[in-house]
């Protein structure tokens, strides 16, 4: 199975378990959106760092300093994801598809910033 394939499985396994904690957070234990939200993506960050690590990179990167290198990436790829959705809100029609669409490429720019930041710097050189 190829690298883009398996970077590709855990981005969907992470999406599913991120929701999955956002609305147990959410409605079983009754929490604020914000605080469900932040409990999502923290434990998305965690295990996407952790199957990122050992299913697609098959890194035997020490966990701490991948790890921090990773969560700057992640900072990074978030950063060109609003850099992203803020163009594509001002050269895009305001309507709901665009809008849409806006989020889309905002997406996309997060997921192939990220992949390439983790194999060419969170975990190069280290297999």
């Amino acid at each position: 199975m190829g690298e883009i394939l398996r970077y590709g499985l855990v981005g969907l396994a992470n999406t599913a378990l991120g929701l999955t904690v956002i609305l147990a957070v959410k409605f079983l234990l009754h929490a604020p959106p914000i605080l469900a939200n932040a409990c999502g993506y923290g434990v998305g960050i965690v295990v996407s760092f952790l199957l990122n690590r050992g299913f697609v990179f098959r890194s035997q990167a020490k966990v701490g300093a991948a790890g921090l290198r990773y969560g700057l990436s992640v900072a990074l790829a978030y950063g060109i994801n609003l850099f992203v959705l803020i163009l594509a809100e001002k050269g895009l029609p305001s309507t709901p598809l665009f809008q849409a669409c806006d989020q889309l490429l905002a997406m996309g720019a997060y997921t192939i910033s990220l992949y390439v930041l983790s194999r060419s710097f969170v975990f190069k050189g280290v297999t």
